[in-house]
């Protein structure tokens, strides 16, 4: 073989018999390896797929944790998003950004603020009763210890609205998770799941889920509105549509900033390409579609670092117009862990 190889750079003719040894030497080849001790002591077995189950970062003079609820695989995205176009529609999208077209991976990403005073948790996942049932989700009780946090050590509990996913994690064998926290939720977004015999269907499931979830913690609720600030830095948005009273959270550690959007988005190419689109999971569809526009323009104008609940972990990026009318995601890479 090196003969050949050295006769093809020099550009000389090879011969019949340069040929023949070149090929016997390269079917012997698979035979030599196999035989070598060195490539059987090499060998090792699968070890399973894995991702980290949290990730940490400095915000200004805060630290924030994002942890992995679940890594679910679930069918879509349409027709979860999209039902007002085209099932069409949405796998070519899906195509031409090279993903998946029946499946799909949506986060699900309760995250802790440490502003150095307190510790502060957003949404609590799936917990024992959410969306995706354990042992698939509902994995924010067991994951917050190797992240390096006790549930006792949790001073508030900020809820973007009341959907199981969000909710669940409230309770956990009955009690509170986060015994010594207060709790933080929107004044319309609780009186909308509050009350009994208002829902039907799935809605009528998920506000019986509220009711059971806020019960044993209801004397330490704090009911806000847009524009509250819920402690130092930390201040509600308007982002109704999803559900009536969903908040989002700006969340500003000084020298730098971030937005906790909740769920304003479910899939990090159908939401943002196409904010049109309709969730199914949205309770006034319409109004949800503006929000999106809104919070998607406000943060690609202000060029401001987001936590997306249902985007890929670890659930941070940014975003970017693109087009006449939508906006794409642009994961984190390492923007805001540069120490320069």
């Amino acid at each position: 073989m090196e003969t050949v190889l050295k006769n093809l750079m020099n550009n000389t003719p090879l011969s019949r018999r340069d040929i023949l040894k070149a090929t016997a030497a390269t079917a012997l080849t698979p035979l030599i390896t196999s035989l070598n001790p060195l490539s059987l002591a090499a060998k090792a077995p699968m070890l399973g797929t894995h991702t980290p189950d949290h990730y940490r970062f400095k915000l200004g003079n805060f630290e924030v944790t994002t942890i992995v609820d679940s890594e679910v695989f679930i069918d879509g995205p349409y027709p979860i998003i999209g039902k007002n176009a085209s099932e069409a529609a949405v796998t070519k999208l899906m195509r031409e950004n090279l993903l998946p077209e029946k499946k799909f991976q949506p986060g699900f990403t309760p995250t802790i603020i440490n502003t150095g005073k307190e510790l502060i948790l957003f949404d609590t996942g799936n917990g024992e009763d959410g969306f995706v049932k354990r042992p698939n989700g509902g994995w924010l009780a067991e994951k917050l210890k190797p992240a390096g946090f006790k549930p006792e050590d949790i001073d508030i509990v900020i809820l973007t609205h009341g959907h199981p996913d969000h909710i669940g994690g409230l309770l956990e064998g009955g009690k509170p998770l986060c015994p010594n926290a207060r709790y933080v939720i929107g004044e319309t977004e609780h009186n909308y799941w509050i009350k009994d015999n208002d829902h039907t269907g799935f809605l009528k499931e998920a506000a019986a889920l509220y009711r059971k979830s806020v019960k044993p913690v209801m004397e330490k609720f704090t009911f806000i509105k847009p524009g509250d600030e819920i402690t130092s830095g930390i201040t509600a948005i308007k982002s109704h549509g999803h559900t009536p009273g969903h908040l989002s959270y700006h969340i500003d550690g000084g020298s730098e900033k971030i937005l906790f959007w909740g769920d304003c988005a479910h899939h990090h190419v159908a939401s943002l390409e196409a904010p049109d689109w309709h969730c199914v999971f949205d309770i006034d569809k319409n109004t949800a579609a503006n929000t999106r526009k809104t919070i998607f323009d406000m943060a690609a104008t202000d060029k401001l670092a987001v936590i997306g609940f249902h985007m890929p972990f670890p659930s941070i990026g940014y975003v970017e117009a693109k087009g006449a009318s939508g906006y794409q995601w642009v994961p984190h890479s390492f923007q805001l862990t540069n120490e320069s």
